[in-house]
């Protein structure tokens, strides 16, 4: 019998939301984090589930630990997977094994695996039911995980380094991916980027005070040397809070600055922009810990960018991508005191460098914009099921 025009709509429409040949191949997102969460795995992935506009996506991530919840990200369908929150290990393999039950059902066309801890499942998914693997590095985790992110690398059909950096470290484990893409983290673009007035020249810092690679220490040190070579108004604002924080607290009284620091803790993304706005100079001068990686990459350095401030960033791990010295920003020793103080008073006190250095961060940013990022990413994707 020939085919009622309802029926072949039926059918094509089957065919767009399929695994195989049509418009919108189903894709399945698998990720240890994601909003409300805070973090810049959580943010990449909520870009993606809405971003990746050829596929229909479907994101597996932890939940609560009892019961299962469906909500929406743009078009795609989030799937919260019952897991503690604690251990990680735990939460982990409640995600890897929900993972392949979902993808039977959904039969997906690709995987892509947003993080080391969800590559075992993604292999899974891609024996049981052929569907080829992305998988996601950025830095930190590879040290801590060496043999997994070895597994993950070798099994994967592609794999994305955030930076040169982290590409690195994924060639350290000894694998040696089938092919390896460098994509950069996106950025968001601001609604208003206009300066706010400020009373006192400002340094900003947003970062959790968790990790003590981030800098911070340093910072308090070099602050004592900008206020006694030129600029004795000179003011730091951090936006961030944790377990850090009493610590650098005292060390802000030992050094003589704690009336030119101003710990706010965490604030509201309205707030962070405003300083963002009012600030002269973003700086964090990361470095390597000696049992870390440091920075895979540094959305935040895109972030200050695109409020058209100079970047001071270490010349190390992940900011050798992000920033680009003499072009938006300045890279320094992250270790020494007297190179990130005398890098601070430059942009502080010659308006012209920091003008220059702005404007270029703020292009740059847009190049890198988070909608520009997935349509990098949808090509590899829509490739590895060509």
């Amino acid at each position: 019998m020939p085919a009622t025009a309802g029926s072949r709509q039926r059918s094509a429409s089957a065919a767009a939301d399929s695994g195989g040949q049509g418009a919108r191949p189903r894709l399945l997102l698998l990720t240890p984090d994601f909003p409300p969460a805070h973090g810049g795995i959580q943010l990449m992935a909520q870009r993606f589930a809405c971003g990746l506009q050829g596929f229909s996506t479907t994101v597996i991530t932890p939940g609560a630990q009892r019961g299962r919840g469906v909500a929406r990200a743009g078009a795609a369908t989030v799937r919260h997977v019952p897991a503690p929150a604690r251990p990680a290990a735990l939460r982990n393999l409640a995600l890897n094994a929900a993972a392949l039950p979902a993808a039977l059902a959904r039969r997906p066309a690709v995987t892509l695996s947003l993080h080391l801890v969800t590559s075992p499942a993604a292999a899974a998914v891609r024996a049981c039911t052929g569907a080829p693997t992305l998988q996601y590095f950025h830095a930190r985790e590879i040290g801590g995980k060496p043999r997994l992110a070895a597994f993950a690398a070798a099994r994967a059909d592609a794999v994305v380094a955030v930076s040169s950096y982290t590409a690195g470290l994924v060639a350290a484990t000894g694998a040696q991916p089938r092919r390896l893409e460098l994509i950069p983290p996106g950025v968001d673009e601001p609604l208003e980027t206009s300066p706010l007035p400020v009373q006192r020249p400002t340094v900003l810092t947003v970062a959790r005070l968790a990790d003590s690679y981030k800098g911070h220490d340093v910072m308090l040190r070099a602050l004592a040397r900008v206020r006694a070579a030129g600029v004795p108004d000179v003011q730091w604002v951090v936006v961030g809070d944790g377990p850090l924080r009493g610590e650098l607290e005292a060390l802000a009284r030992a050094e003589g600055v704690a009336d030119a620091v101003r710990f706010l803790g965490a604030v509201d993304d309205g707030v962070r922009n405003e300083w963002f706005r009012r600030a002269q100079v973003f700086a964090m001068p990361s470095r390597v810990p000696g049992a870390g990686s440091g920075e895979g990459f540094g959305i935040v350095y895109l972030e200050a960018g695109s409020y058209g401030k100079p970047v001071l960033a270490g010349n190390v791990a992940g900011a050798l991508d992000a920033v680009r010295d003499g072009e938006t920003g300045l890279l320094v020793d992250p270790t020494d005191p007297d190179a990130v103080a005398a890098a601070l008073q430059r942009l502080l006190l010659d308006h012209a460098l920091a003008q220059r250095l702005g404007s270029a961060g703020a292009r740059r940013a847009q190049e890198l914009s988070w909608t520009r990022i997935a349509a990098r990413v949808e090509a590899v994707l829509r490739s590895l099921i060509a």
